[in-house]
């Protein structure tokens, strides 16, 4: 393992936790009477879901797991992908986009096996 190979989880982590903190503030300020209960729903889960992995992505980084590029990266996209189709369902996008928000899940999903596999078989 590089010294550099902690940069990766840490900055998707940051980047995720900053814009999830916006968009939080956004959904409770700007949005707050324009969303049904139904879209403010998929925006709490949305900014909670991001949190969460976003502040995972900072203990990867942190603990400098080896082996955990591919983990990131999954962690990442899936969390993009999962919580976009929701903030922009909650924003009027069309429900068809409901569809597509398991695909981030289960990209979620597949990074923390991979980082559980990578856990187990590191020595040390």
């Amino acid at each position: 393992m590089t010294d550099r190979s902690f940069r990766l989880p840490l900055l998707a982590g940051a980047l995720l936790a900053a814009l999830g903190v916006a968009l939080g503030a956004f959904g409770a300020h700007a949005l707050r009477g324009a969303l049904d209960a139904t879209a403010q729903g998929w925006w709490q889960t949305a900014v909670q879901y991001q949190m969460w992995h976003a502040l995972g992505l900072l203990a990867i980084g942190a603990a400098r797991v080896p082996g955990s590029r591919l983990a990131t990266l999954l962690l990442a996209a899936g969390t993009l992908v999962f919580c976009a189709t929701l903030y922009l369902m909650a924003l009027g996008a069309p429900r068809w986009l409901g569809a597509i928000t398991p695909i981030g899940g289960s990209l979620m999903i597949a990074g923390w096996l991979v980082l559980a596999w990578r856990v187990a078989r590191s020595r040390g």
